[in-house]
C-alpha cells in the first residue's frame, strides 16, 4: 500500500556491519532509502493542514518521522505520523508557539523600529533586542523539534535548544537556512513553486534541517530513558 512499507520483504537497506558513512555520502544514502517516504510524508502534512489549527501537530509529527530516518529506525510513514500526531499534539502546539511567536514578533519589531532608529539613535536599543530575539529563535528553533523527540519535557527541551543554538551555532545556522530559507524562497516563487509544495515543500526542508542536526543531537541530546 502507498502509506505502508514492508520491512520483512528483502530489499535495499543499510548493512548493520558496514561502517557508517558521513557527509554527502551519508546524505545520499538516507535520501535514496527514504525519497518516496518524503513524498508520502509531505502529502500527509498537506492533508492534515486543511483545517489550519492542525498545522502545529502536523509539523511536529513530520519532524518525528524524519528524525526516525536520521536514526536509521524503520519508518512506517502513515502509522508513525498518526501516532505522533495524536499522542504529541500538545508538544506540537508548544513547539510551534515557541517558534512562530518569537520569530513573528521580533521580525515585526525590526521592521517597525529600524526606520525610526534612523531618525532617533535611542531607538537602536529596541532594534538590538528584536534582532537578538530573532537570531536566537532562528538558531534554537530547528534544534527544539529534535530535542523534544528525545523524550525531554518542553522546558528542558527549550533550554537545551538554546544552549545548542548559542554554543554550537554552525549546524543550527545551516539547518535554519535550509528550513526557513528554502521555504521563504519557495513562497516568493509561488505559484511557480506549487508543484514543489505539493510534492516535497514541507518534508524536504525538514529532512535537510534534521540531517545537519543529526550528529549534534546524537552527541549532546541522547534519548531519555522512559
Amino acid at each position: 500500500m502507498f502509506f505502508r512499507k514492508d520491512y520483512a520483504k528483502p530489499g535495499p537497506g543499510i548493512d548493520p556491519d558496514e561502517p557508517e558513512k558521513t557527509g554527502f555520502a551519508r546524505f545520499v544514502e538516507i535520501l535514496t532509502l527514504e525519497c518516496v517516504t518524503l513524498v508520502k510524508l509531505n502529502l500527509l502534512v498537506l492533508l492534515c493542514c486543511v483545517p489550519v489549527v492542525t498545522l502545529p501537530p502536523a509539523l511536529y509529527a513530520m519532524n518525528q518521522v524524519v528524525r526516525k530516518m536520521m536514526l536509521d529506525e524503520p519508518v512506517t510513514c502513515f502509522l508513525d505520523f498518526r501516532r505522533a500526531f495524536r499522542r504529541f499534539w500538545k508538544r506540537g502546539w508548544a513547539a510551534f508557539a515557541l517558534t512562530a511567536l518569537p520569530l513573528g514578533m521580533s521580525a515585526l519589531g525590526v521592521v517597525f523600529y529600524v526606520p525610526r532608529a534612523l531618525e532617533n539613535p535611542l531607538i537602536m536599543g529596541p532594534v538590538a533586542v528584536c534582532m537578538l530575539v530573532l537570531l536566537l529563535t532562528l538558531l534554537a528553533s530547528p534544534c527544539l523539534y529534535g530535542v523534544l523527540s528525545t523524550g525531554r519535557g518542553v522546558k528542558e527541551s527549550l533550554r537545551m535548544a538554546l544552549l545548542l543554538g548559542v554554543g554550537k551555532p554552525l549546524r543550527p545556522a545551516v539547518a535554519a537556512l535550509c528550513v526557513y530559507g528554502i521555504t521563504l524562497g519557495a513562497v516568493l516563487a509561488f505559484p511557480i513553486s506549487l508543484i514543489y509544495f505539493l510534492l516535497i515543500g514541507f518534508s524536504a526542508p525538514c529532512f535537510l534541517g534534521n540531517f545537519f542536526l543529526r550528529t549534534l543531537l546524537r552527541d549532546y541530546c541522547p534519548p531519555v530513558e522512559p
